[in-house]
């Protein structure tokens, strides 16, 4: 899981975002990772054109597809993950005070979570087998051992 700290909730952010993790990764590593983008139907993915073309090199780098309206199901994980990630950011509570490196540093614990549905495997250990460390370190995302992992606010508690 990747989050984004955004300045507004806007169509514009999410291509600026788009485009960040284009020039970090490159458009080909880029490609691999993102090669289908499944979202909601927010306003903030309303501009799927500037989504999916890239900026930086020929043609399309993404595919942008919307869930049906009230069809969480439809991308179950991602519905899991947010329910974690508010263990650690508690609904209502404000993102503004948070920077980049400690929400990074939420999902590199969210991430190092053993997962029952990965028999009790991290996502992090298998993104790294499949896309390596170097990426990890490019996202700022890292494993933490699983004696470490925390998902609580008392992560961040400043």
């Amino acid at each position: 899981m990747l989050a984004f700290l955004r300045d507004a909730n806007t169509s514009q952010s999410v291509v600026d975002v788009f485009d960040r993790l284009e020039i970090l990764l490159g458009p080909d590593e880029f490609k691999k990772l993102f090669p289908v983008i499944l979202t909601d139907n927010g306003t903030e993915f309303s501009n799927p054109n500037a989504l999916e073309k890239s900026r930086f090199s020929d043609g399309h780098r993404t595919r942008i597809f919307y869930c049906d309206p009230y069809s969480s199901w439809q991308k179950g994980h991602v519905e899991n993950n947010h329910e974690n990630l508010r263990k650690i950011f508690p609904k209502g509570k404000s993102l503004d005070a948070f920077t980049q490196n400690e929400v990074n540093l939420a999902l590199s614990h969210l991430n190092s979570f053993a997962r029952i549905s990965l028999n009790d495997v991290p996502a992090i250990e298998l993104f790294e087998k499949i896309y390596g460390e170097e990426i990890l370190g490019k996202l700022g995302i890292g494993l933490v051992d699983k004696k470490a992992v925390c998902l609580t606010p008392m992560l961040l508690k400043k």
